[in-house]
């Protein structure tokens, strides 16, 4: 009887052997992927490593390095491969716009110089939303009269179009790298402001060439174009501020910190991502929704926040977007030595260097006949001379903003691929060229950009007072939305009130800047602060580590 028994023992060994070699095999692609992680993260220490050891360079900052780490790093996937493969994952737009793209452009709402955002409204408008239709037009005018004459394949109407939309997208994120907003914080705010815009300028503009029918457009077709961009950036703008005030109105309301402050920390993060997603789901811009929230949050909810969570905020938000920026540029390096689309060039290598080169020459006039004319009419407006954008700033703005980053990548691979796979030619010099523009304008402009702001505003005990007016950490926040230099709150309030206080028209006209900030601080004051809380509107409650923390800053002879 024990014969039947050890058999049947055997043969559930034997398969419980089969059972795990065969998980074993499932098992090899999920370790290539564990693999493939580890190698990308010992990269992103490398990178901060290396940026950490360039921090003096006036020439390298950490998207160039991250570049340079990428190519290399490709390069060598590619020669280990047998030139079969050159990057460790595959670029995904979804992976940009959906985990990379949120916390950078939060982070930059958040910490931004409100101050001098708000002054610039109106010129940051202008050139995001005008300038981009001017750089648009262009870029697609050049790319229909040139490329159809250079017979670089099988392309339409919609795909010219689309690459006057791929090209006018500057790259916000390399801007973020580039220049300080210690040092120039005007031309901070309008580079990066217009960045914002013009990155959902473009996507609308993309996204309508896409949806449109172009064999056949009206002028209905040209009003509901512009009507959809003044109903995106309205909704999205509303989104995001909504957002950023729900979650100052439930943190003051339930006042996390009194037993974790983890929760308060963990409902700032959520919220913001939340007011990013839910602009997706309704097909708005997500980008102009989570910057907003990240300016209304800074206003309200990280003064609603204890002391410990002000500091955890402010550090997380701004590591989330450091690694994200890093892990882009490292991705963007590393797929542009994809070797399935450049095998589609490699017969005529001079038709692709062509077509990027005329690419990027487009790019330059297109910005320049907006940057120039659009300041001229910008400082025609301003009454202060110390207001108006000079020559050399001008040169500065259209320079920093020649840029292309990984939102044109995006958009290339979302017009020209199929889930980062093409088998036609003329898409594939598309994406190659959007490749070589973007790394060349990154890397060489991004090298300039630096020595150029040097050369064309050199420092001065002026430029220094305006640069440490509003301190980036982690008081930066307490700045008032259009403050000026002294907050009414904390101190002098009537002599601010007398000084901004407008008795008349020609006080209004000559000083809106001041006017808007005197009647949104009324308003802020008296609706607003009462509601969601913010600096001087917060409640302590006994026994919360924000009233401990105060009680101990109170001398003991405080109350006499």
């Amino acid at each position: 009887m024990e014969g039947p028994d050890q058999l049947a023992t055997m043969g559930a060994d034997l398969g419980s052997l089969v059972g795990k070699m065969n998980s074993t095999t499932l098992s090899t692609s999920e370790y290539a992927s564990i693999v493939n992680m580890n190698l990308f993260v010992a990269l992103l220490c490398a990178c901060i490593v290396i940026g950490h050891l360039l921090e003096e360079s006036r020439w390298m900052n950490e998207s160039i390095t991250a570049l340079f780490i990428g190519l290399c790093t490709g390069a060598i996937i590619l020669l280990s491969t047998g030139g079969t493969n050159s990057h460790l994952f595959v670029f995904s737009e979804d992976l940009f716009f959906i985990y990379l793209l949120p916390p950078i452009i939060f982070n930059a709402g958040f910490q931004v110089k409100k101050k001098q955002f708000f002054r610039n409204f109106m010129t940051i408008v202008l050139f995001g939303a005008i300038g981009t239709v001017i750089s648009f037009t262009i870029i697609s005018y050049g790319a229909i009269n040139i490329f159809k004459r250079m017979n670089v394949g099988s392309l339409d109407l919609g795909d010219f179009l689309a690459l006057g939309a791929i090209f006018s997208a500057t790259d916000s994120v390399c801007t973020l790298q580039v220049l300080n907003q210690d040092e120039t914080p005007l031309l901070y705010s309008l580079v990066f402001g217009e960045g914002v815009v013009n990155d959902a300028t473009s996507v609308v503009i993309f996204n309508a060439v896409q949806n449109f029918d172009l064999s056949r457009i009206t002028t209905s077709d040209a009003f509901q174009l512009v009507g959809n961009f003044f109903y995106l950036f309205v909704t999205s703008t509303v989104l995001g501020a909504g957002a950023g005030l729900l979650s100052a109105y439930i943190i003051k309301k339930l006042y996390f910190g009194r037993h974790s402050t983890d929760r308060e920390v963990a409902i700032m993060i959520l919220m913001a991502y939340m007011s990013y997603m839910l602009a997706e789901l309704f097909y708005l811009s997500g980008i102009l929704t989570v910057f907003f929230c990240g300016i209304v949050m800074s206003h309200y909810t990280w003064h609603n926040v204890t002391e410990k969570s002000r500091v955890t905020t402010k550090h997380a938000f701004a590591t989330l977007s450091f690694i994200s920026e890093l892990f882009i540029f490292l991705y963007v390096g590393m797929d542009a030595l994809d070797i399935e689309k450049w095998n589609f060039v490699q017969d005529s290598p001079g038709k692709s260097i062509g077509v990027s080169s005329i690419l990027l020459g487009l790019v330059l006039v297109g910005r320049g006949c907006f940057v120039f004319p659009l300041s001229f009419l910008a400082n025609l407006a301003k009454k202060n001379a110390h207001e108006k954008i000079t020559f050399r700033q001008q040169v500065l703005i259209w320079w920093a903003g020649l840029m292309r980053g990984a939102v044109s990548m995006a958009l290339a691979y979302n017009q020209f691929t199929r889930l980062g796979h093409t088998q036609l030619r003329g898409n594939a010099i598309m994406i190659t060229s959007t490749i070589t523009v973007v790394l060349f304008s990154t890397v060489v402009f991004g090298l300039i950009t630096k020595p150029l702001v040097r050369l064309l505003l050199p420092p001065s005990k002026n430029m220094s007072r305006m640069a440490s007016s509003e301190p980036t950490s982690p008081k930066s926040f307490v700045v008032p939305l259009l403050g000026n230099e002294r907050d009414p709150e904390a101190g002098g309030g009537q002599e601010a009130t007398s000084v901004l206080n407008p008795a008349n028209l020609r006080v209004l006209l000559s000083t809106p800047s001041h006017t808007v900030h005197y009647y949104w601080r009324k308003f802020d004051n008296a609706f607003m602060r009462p509601v969601f809380g913010g600096r001087g509107f917060v409640p302590y409650i006994p026994g919360t580590p924000t009233e401990q923390s105060v009680h101990n800053l109170i001398p003991e002879g405080g109350n006499n």
